[in-house]
């Protein structure tokens, strides 16, 4: 784990409270209830190690802000939110054919019996197993997969630590089907020391909600996303930032970087003219430390648009759309 998850004193598990039954609760409601505090697939982004998603990103949601942030849609088939969603109980299923392992459903969301901000919903409960209580269902595409290359990546890790937090229990399995065609099973034994950073974490995190206040952007894709939710619209005005040191720096900071930036690029453009002219006609070169290819793209077909509506420029308003614009970052100066 990173030195920002290093050890506090533990604390003393008890089990969890039941806050509310799902059994014929509708989704949208569930979702509502999530908001109330911070899940278990929320640990990683709270604390900002979620690869997908950012803590800002994160906020958005649970303060009502991400109407206008793009989510996968959970009945989109080409989603991997509805593959992890309809293979779930498959992959439980699985589970106990591979370990032997029963496991149940548990019908509810779980409340932290001192700590009511940090909710879990499991996915399975192990049954009668003293060494296992409970069992995290994954599923992994080809790409997701190679996260999983050196065992379970660091934001499942925390999900679980946070859902052994919520219900005191001892040890999660975290059963992942690799590919749709292999399930690994890994365990994860409560770590008492790396709980109570994560709850000190997810406090501050929380403490962003209750206060109304966005935590900082961490340079992320979703962030970048999230400031753009955010702050869609710009008014016209002008604000000066020249007396505050702390941002006139990291404005010095930033034309620093992307001058660096425009260099590295420059080297980089005449490093590869460099091999490609090197190779001429040649498709492929191997090297001492790897290899390279050049070669040409199959043709493609499209559709001259611009003259298609030269030759019928009725169609232009026929057929005319408004795509909303979007802001703009520019160093003027």
């Amino acid at each position: 784990m990173r030195s920002s998850l290093e050890s506090v004193r533990p604390a003393r598990p008890r089990p969890a409270l039941r806050l509310v039954d799902t059994r014929r609760i509708e989704r949208d409601d569930w979702l509502e209830v999530r908001k109330a505090g911070i899940g278990g697939s929320d640990a990683a982004a709270a604390v900002g190690l979620n690869p997908y998603k950012s803590a800002l990103a994160l906020w958005l949601e649970k303060t009502g802000r991400d109407a206008n942030l793009e989510k996968p849609d959970p009945k989109d088939t080409t989603q991997p939110v509805f593959w992890g969603s309809l293979l779930e109980p498959i992959v439980a299923a699985a589970y106990t054919q591979q370990t032997g392992r029963r496991v149940r459903k548990v019908n509810a969301v779980l409340q932290h019996p001192t700590v009511p901000f940090m909710l879990a919903n499991l996915d399975r409960e192990v049954v009668g197993v003293p060494g296992v209580q409970i069992l995290e269902c994954k599923t992994a595409g080809e790409f997701g997969a190679r996260l999983w290359r050196n065992g379970v990546p660091e934001y499942v890790q925390l999900q679980v630590q946070h859902q052994l937090a919520v219900t005191g229990k001892q040890a999660a399995d975290v059963a992942v089907l690799l590919c749709g065609q292999k399930l690994e099973v890994f365990r994860i034994h409560r770590d008492d020391e790396l709980i109570a950073r994560l709850i000190e974490l997810e406090a501050q995190f929380w403490a962003y909600v209750t206060s109304d206040t966005p935590p900082p952007a961490d340079g992320s894709d979703s962030a970048e996303k999230a400031l753009r939710c955010l702050y869609p619209q710009d008014t016209g005005t002008t604000i000066d930032f020249s007396h505050d040191r702390i941002l006139s720096a990291a404005f010095a900071d930033l034309q620093s970087v992307r001058q660096k930036i425009d260099d590295l690029a420059g080297e980089e453009a005449k490093l590869k003219q460099r091999l490609q002219q090197a190779m001429g006609g040649a498709t492929k070169a191997i090297f001492e430390t790897g290899e390279i290819s050049w070669k040409r793209s199959k043709d493609s077909r499209s559709i001259d648009l611009e003259r298609i509506l030269g030759d019928h420029p009725a169609l232009r308003e026929q057929y005319a759309m408004t795509k909303p614009g979007s802001r703009r970052f520019t160093i003027l100066a």
